[in-house]
């Protein structure tokens, strides 16, 4: 059967259908929005979006009318605007993936055995401060920090504890490390090894996005550029030996926590990716080799219309960055795959249960932008790590978007509204301004040592607090409806188990007692002569390290003799 060929024009409306629209309009500001302010004035002189971008009264199809049919698109076809897949929600909800993390690998293993039980389809793993920093359970840095915002993992017998009885190749992992994440990285490789696994069955991500750390979250060890080549060397192995894995995990999450608008959010994690792609391509890898594997991870804050069309932007940028910028020809390498969180810093201690309401909006707007996995804080995160009770609400949140309310069922709902489209556009070209500006620094790294991004982040985060505390960006029990006296009491709080630590101790100690502390030596000698070339790749010599028991801080301490320690420039 012969199809029609159907006609396409390059624009949405044109010629005297935007000169009836524009009188259409006028004739109604003239008329009845006149009459109407005459009586009754607005409530602000101007309105604002949480970025600061100015928004009109009202949008129309003249707001749209320079937009291409064909940058709008169509869900799962470049530039992929409308979703990364063709069915999206239709062929499969995104993935459930509450974090979990604290105590000893044992600890965490009985929570994620909960909430699978309780209908989560993915797991997300949380690591104490002492593993994210590169220290062992036993190290005077480590004191007090052991298992209390986090899971602690110094050697692969605590990895084989987090995941006992948990078949890695049934459901996918997500890890959150950033300076150690390599070595978290063997460690995964070397349990999945252990087990007898095809590697080429896991999926999951540890996030490993080192840049953002000296942008925003300051978890960093070394010196920016040989912590840049740790993470090419993840992605590089990754492409050869783990056809499903994602590598890395690239974040403006902790970015738009830092204070960063969602404007600034978006353009610095696409900076980030550049120096990434970069850095993989000098090493000899085409970019359909590896891009297909590069996963991201975005907060979605409150301000529901501006987050969902990030989200729609994001995908349009990364597709051109990847097509045009570095030659990608596989769809799959333009394709934006993405992790969301709802925004943590919104929470609140008063009226805590006004959390749950936050959330559901905040998780609603990420499912509208198409995300494909997400974590719905608990009600309880401003004070403590979640209990079982906030986490099962936040996870039937989740399952209430998916199953009752039928938003899902279709594809980028609100696709067309005038509004959306609009900020999305505008905020594509908000986003490329900002990578252009960064070209013309020298590139990200470059940017970073001269302390760019850290100083937009800091002004853009002073803007949001000042007007918070004058009460021109209302927080419900904070500065708006606050209430005298609050029952904060009556919260049941996931208690700190004081022995955690000394069972940590206990737990390594045992393992350097029965491990060979001659091949561990020699393993580390061998790693040490690799690093000095930057043409090595290090992590088959860092499996092989977890393999004999080598601990992370082992591991942490030998590179740090060579390679240093990182030292930030004060932003003043």
């Amino acid at each position: 059967m012969t199809k029609t060929p159907v006609s396409k024009p390059d624009k949405i409306i044109k010629g005297m259908e935007i000169e009836s629209l524009e009188q259409h309009f006028l004739d109604w500001e003239a008329e009845e929005l006149a009459e109407f302010l005459h009586r009754q004035p607005e409530s602000k002189k101007e309105y604002r979006s949480a970025a600061g971008r100015q928004l009109k009264r009202i949008y129309t199809a003249l707001d749209t009318a320079e937009a291409s049919i064909e940058e709008i698109g169509l869900p799962g076809r470049y530039p992929f605007t409308r979703g990364p897949y063709p069915t999206m929600y239709r062929g499969r909800n995104w993935t459930m993936r509450q974090i979990a993390g604290f105590g000893t690998g044992s600890d965490t293993n009985k929570r994620y055995k909960f909430l699978l039980e309780s209908g989560q389809t993915g797991l997300s793993t949380d690591f104490d401060m002492p593993t994210l920093m590169g220290y062992d359970s036993d190290h005077p840095m480590a004191h007090g920090e052991v298992g209390r915002e986090g899971v602690a993992i110094d050697t692969l017998d605590d990895m084989e504890a987090l995941f006992e009885d948990i078949d890695l190749t049934k459901i996918s992992v997500s890890m959150t490390i950033n300076p150690s994440a390599w070595i978290l990285y063997a460690m995964y490789i070397a349990l999945a090894e252990g087990r007898g696994y095809d590697l080429n069955k896991l999926s999951g991500t540890i996030q490993g996005d080192i840049l953002k750390e000296y942008i925003a979250q300051k978890e960093w060890v070394f010196p920016i550029r040989p912590s840049v080549r740790l993470v090419r060397d993840c992605i590089a192995y990754g492409a050869r030996n783990m056809k499903r894995y994602n590598p890395i995990n690239i974040s403006g999450y902790h970015i738009s926590e830092a204070g960063a608008t969602a404007v600034q959010e978006a353009a610095f994690t696409m900076a980030n990716t550049i120096a990434y792609v970069d850095e993989v391509i000098k090493a000899g890898i085409d970019v359909d080799d590896f891009a297909p594997r590069l996963s991201f991870f975005f907060v979605s804050q409150a301000d529901f219309f501006e987050e969902i069309s990030k989200f729609r932007a994001l995908r349009r940028v990364y597709a051109k960055v990847m097509k045009h910028r570095f030659g990608a020809k596989n769809p799959e390498s333009m394709r934006l795959r993405f992790h969301t969180q709802t925004a943590a810093a919104t929470l609140t201690k008063p009226q805590y249960m006004v959390n749950v309401v936050r959330t559901a909006y905040q998780a609603l707007a990420a499912v509208l932008g198409g995300t494909q996995s997400l974590h719905t804080n608990g009600m309880d995160e401003a004070f403590a790590i979640p209990s079982e009770a906030a986490m099962r609400l936040s996870l039937r949140t989740q399952q209430v978007i998916a199953d009752e309310t039928n938003v899902s069922s279709v594809i980028d709902p609100l696709g067309g509204s005038y509004l959306v489209e609009t900020l999305t556009t505008e905020m594509e070209k908000d986003i490329f301004s900002i990578l252009d500006q960064v070209d013309k620094m020298g590139g990200t790294i470059q940017a970073i040592e001269d302390g760019w991004f850290q100083q937009e982040i800091a002004d853009s985060a002073y803007k949001f607090a000042v007007s918070k505390a004058s009460g021109e960006t209302p927080v419900i029990g904070v500065n708006k409806y606050v209430e005298d006296s609050e029952a904060e009491s009556q919260i049941h709080l996931h208690p700190y188990d004081p022995e955690t630590e000394a069972r940590q101790i206990a737990n390594l100690q045992r393992v350097r007692q029965c491990r060979n502390d001659t091949k561990v030596q020699n393993l580390l000698g061998e790693l040490l002569v690799q690093a000095k070339s930057d043409s090595h790749n290090l992590i088959p010599v860092t499996i092989e390290l977890v393999k004999a028991r080598a601990s992370m801080g082992e591991i942490i301490e030998a590179l740090r003799g060579l390679w240093g320690t990182y030292r930030e420039t004060p932003v003043i």
